[in-house]
């Protein structure tokens, strides 16, 4: 059952809500001239009804048991913020130029998220339609964007969204995304959506007025949790599904990302990821054209990404968490929080070869045994990153690595990331090492909750009162100065960070034993002491081999490697092209080589 006020063309609009406990809803329409709308109820509790003579435009309220206005829970658009009447719009207007694009394999991506408020200066998908040739130019063919969800106020990271289908009307709304995604196709690049079916936002969510949305069985962060398994769980599940249908259905959507699984609670005999997995599967059968789903999961839990067939949920991939933990703490030293966990370079190898590092083993952090093993699953299922908005903007300073470790760093952990057997992903302006942070932000219109949300922030970071007070995340300055600099590609070090991007994702792209996801073929070597990671991969009669240096000093690796050919010499992260101190590295591999590195570097070899 769909949802929303659907405009039929030829003057007539169809409303449909669910309300299964209220005995009447009326629509009020507002504009452009006020009238009252009656709906009928069917079994199911959905309320349906039409208004003729009723064009794309109007706005309107739903009346609740003839008291209580309320905008559409299923809006399409929120021209004047959350708590404003609903739009209605005209989805089959909008002219697709798209017709032949038939998407890109998730394997064959690299990602790039971003934040549309602040990847450009306008803030805005306008803005990041201007940036689509250089996009092309970098290698990115899928990029990544945090949630767009109507929320409250104009600035705001967007996981405190309150209408699911309405596009956030400060970017430009559905028109706005439209074009970006139509855009984006054109020049052969996808787009994923980050969506969020864990919680909804806490200011303008009207969504309990209507029917039990949320559920006190369960608690969560936000509070109480949807109802995806309780009485009238059935109309909650309905929302939420046709919700990922509906990008894709009217915004042409490549994927979907999911926003923290693991605050979504249900013991249904059908989980509801599993049956958002099928509904996306048929859909996509049904399309001819493969949609995929990606969850941001931190059980460990092999299931999520498991095929059906095999008792798991079907999802398509995940982001792979203990890949970056185990990165991270190897170039920053740094073991606050769940990073405890991590340092060791025997974990960073095990990344490399299945997947979770913390596989049924004893966490410290956690205080008990934790995770399941992903050894057997596809490497096609895991999204690899060497930074996200939650690993740099959860910080209290929102620091990028770039303003954390010395450049030599910084190049190491992004060939890491990019030769592994995972879908990679970048964090918007890691390919220039943008030195501006990525905080923290707010507009809620509600002074209550501002100064909960300030409160909160302070209490947060506490402890690191001996590094200042966090920034005000209700100040418009916050906001500014988490926007990207692109000036700074104008300046001799980002320029060449740039570039060093453009060569490693070149490398990958061009490399069948790198583009090419499987864990047939590849052999990881770990030395604890050395600080150092080898990484062989084959396919076909394609090879490369990769020599990862976290060691603070010179290595001399001696090995008889096995090969039975000479490699050839791609890159050297310590190259004086590349801002280094100077490769030492042999030009030529060959079955008895001796490898020389420069200290925080990695040589990439090919057949």
């Amino acid at each position: 059952m769909r949802i929303g006020a659907w405009y039929q063309g030829n003057r007539s609009c169809e409303f449909i809500v669910w309300a299964p406990l209220k005995d009447s809803i009326e629509v009020k329409v507002i504009s452009p001239e006020e009238r009252i709308v009656k709906l009928e109820k069917d079994k199911e509790g959905y309320w349906r009804g039409r208004a003729e003579d009723l064009l794309p435009g109007a706005a309107y309220f739903y009346v609740i048991d003839g008291k209580l206005e309320r905008p559409d829970p299923g809006s399409f658009y929120q021209p004047e913020g959350v708590h404003k009447p609903s739009g209605v719009i005209d989805h089959a207007s909008f002219q697709w130029k798209d017709r032949d694009w038939q998407g890109i394999p998730l394997e064959a991506m690299i990602m790039y998220e971003l934040h549309v408020g602040t990847f450009s200066q306008e803030g805005t998908f306008e803005g990041i339609i201007q940036k689509l040739d250089y996009f092309k130019k970098l290698g990115v063919n899928a990029i990544e964007i945090m949630p767009v969800a109507q929320y409250p106020g104009d600035r705001n990271w967007g996981y405190d969204g309150v209408h699911s289908f309405a596009v956030q009307n400060s970017y430009g709304g559905p028109e706005g995304l439209k074009r970006l995604i139509d855009q984006c196709h054109q020049k052969g690049i996808a787009v994923i959506l980050d969506v969020v079916y864990n919680h909804l936002g806490p200011e303008g969510n009207y969504l309990a007025d209507f029917g039990p949305y949320f559920t006190p069985k369960y608690q969560t962060p936000w509070g109480w949790a949807v109802n995806f398994d309780a009485a009238y769980s059935p109309g909650v599940r309905n929302y939420f599904i046709q919700n990922a249908l509906y990008w894709f259905e009217w915004f042409h959507v490549d994927a979907l990302r999911l926003d923290a699984i693991h605050g979504i609670f249900d013991f249904s005999a059908k989980h509801i990821l599993r049956e958002l997995a099928e509904k996306v599967e048929k859909y996509s059968q049904m399309r001819n054209r493969k949609h995929y789903l990606i969850a941001e999961s931190d059980l460990n839990d092999s299931r999520v990404i498991e095929s059906k067939e095999k008792g798991g949920q079907g999802i398509d991939a995940q982001w792979l968490d203990d890949f970056h933990h185990s990165l991270r703490t190897l170039i920053t030293d740094d073991k606050k929080g769940y990073y405890c966990d991590f340092g060791s370079i025997e974990q960073l190898a095990k990344a490399y070869r299945e997947g979770f590092v913390y596989s049924g083993d004893y966490s410290t952090y956690r205080k008990k045994y934790f995770g399941s093993s992903s050894k057997h699953l596809e490497s096609k299922k895991f999204v690899a990153f060497t930074q996200d908005h939650d690993q740099v903007g959860n910080r209290m300073m929102g620091e990028r690595l770039s303003q954390l470790v010395d450049f030599e760093s910084l190049k190491l952990a992004a060939g890491a990331m990019m030769f592994s057997p995972y879908i990679p992903m970048l964090f918007m302006g890691e390919e220039f090492a943008a030195n501006t942070p990525f905080l923290y932000f707010i507009s809620h219109l509600d002074d209550d909750l501002v100064k909960a949300v300030q409160q909160g922030r302070k209490k947060e970071f506490s402890e690191f009162r001996w590094e200042g007070e966090p920034p005000d995340p209700f100040s418009p300055e916050t906001f500014l100065q988490s926007k990207l600099k692109w000036g700074s590609l104008e300046l001799r070090q980002h320029k060449i960070m740039f570039e060093f991007y453009c060569k490693i994702i070149n490398a990958r792209q061009g490399i069948a034993a790198l583009k090419t996801l499987t864990r047939a073929g590849l052999k990881v070597f770990s030395d604890e002491e050395k600080k150092l990671i080898i990484i062989s991969r084959e396919f076909k009669e394609s090879g490369i081999r990769c020599y990862l240096n976290f060691n603070k000093e010179n290595m001399n690796i001696v090995e008889s490697t096995g090969i039975k050919m000479p490699f050839k010499k791609v890159i050297d992260s310590a190259d004086k092209k590349w801002n280094g101190p100077g490769s030492l590295s042999t030009e030529i591999l060959s079955p008895d080589s001796t490898v020389v590195m420069r200290p925080k570097s990695f040589v990439l070899f090919r057949k």
